[in-house]
Parts: C-alpha cells; sequence; structure tokens
C-alpha cells in the first residue's frame, strides 16, 4: 500500500470508529511504526482533514456529535481535586471536549480530552499519574477552562450548577 492510500485508510479507520483510535493500533494494523502513523496524521491535517488527537486516540469531530449544546466553564482547583471536577462533569451527563489555560508565554494553550465516562476520566488521569507530565491546569495555579457538550443550555446551567457545589468553578 503505497503512502497516499495509507492515509486514506487511516482516516477511513479512525471517522468510523466510534472510540478514538491509538496511533499504536493503527501501527499494528497498517503494519507500520507508530512514528509513521504521526506522520500521517499530521499530512492529513495539512490537506484539511479534521483529526483530533487525545490522550485515548485519534478521533474526527462527528465522534462528538450527540451533545449539541457547547459551552465554556472556568474553573479552578488543586491537582487532587481533578478527579473530583471531571467526575462532577461526566456523572451529570456532559462531554469535556478539552481544557484550556492562557499561558503568558504562548497565550491560550488547549488540549483535547474528550472525556466521556468515569472510564475515560480513570484512563486520562491513569496516564497522568504514570507519565513525566503535570496537568495544564498545574501552569497556571489551578485555574484553567473546560469546553463541555451538553445536550442543551439547560443542561449545562445544571452541569454548572454541580461544579458550583462542589466547589470547582472559578470565582473572583
Amino acid at each position: 500500500m503505497d503512502a497516499a492510500s495509507r492515509r486514506n485508510t487511516i482516516y477511513e479507520i479512525i471517522n468510523q470508529s466510534n472510540a478514538p483510535v491509538s496511533a499504536s493500533s493503527l501501527a499494528k494494523r497498517l503494519n507500520v511504526s507508530r512514528q509513521a502513523i504521526v506522520g500521517d496524521i499530521a499530512l492529513l491535517r495539512a490537506q484539511g482533514y479534521e483529526v483530533i488527537a487525545t490522550a485515548r486516540g485519534y478521533m474526527t469531530p462527528e465522534f462528538r456529535e450527540p451533545n449539541k449544546y457547547i459551552g465554556k466553564i472556568a474553573c479552578s482547583h488543586s491537582p487532587e481535586n481533578t478527579k473530583n471536577e471531571l467526575y462532577t462533569i461526566v456523572n451529570a451527563g456532559a462531554v469535556i471536549l478539552d481544557v484550556i489555560v492562557e499561558h503568558e508565554l504562548y497565550g491560550e494553550i488547549a488540549g483535547q480530552l474528550n472525556l466521556r465516562n468515569r472510564q475515560d476520566v480513570d484512563a486520562f488521569l491513569h496516564k497522568v499519574k504514570t507519565s513525566e507530565v503535570k496537568l495544564l491546569s498545574e501552569l497556571t495555579m489551578g485555574v484553567h477552562l473546560h469546553t463541555i457538550a451538553c445536550r442543551d443550555k439547560a443542561h449545562f446551567e445544571q452541569v454548572c450548577q454541580a461544579l458550583d457545589k462542589a466547589g470547582h468553578l472559578y470565582k473572583d
């Protein structure tokens, strides 16, 4: 299979999947290195394909369609309270699309999360715990934004109320 055909196959696999697809699984399936997959994804993006990279793998924006209302929330808490914050959001039925912090040198930095349930949260936190990386919110003393997907505006307000009750919303 030539490189162009492989990229088309990669996009088809990701686009048809109902869960994020890891670079390692793509590499194994297509009998190439993980680095070749990473390069192919970069080239797909350069060609205009929307491929989202998450801690659990690659996905397309169509993956997150069921929740139609998208809102941003400002949160503040210590790293120890991250699990409670993320559980509060997914337990309320919302999807955590990303985390955003304001960096003094780089401006806005966003990390794609796409966490839908407790299992996703647990997998994300396990990766944080077992890697040599810090949460983005640690760069800003706990202050960060999340973009969340909800059924509608009323559902978004319910999620905000749950976060407020848990003490995770940022207040000046």
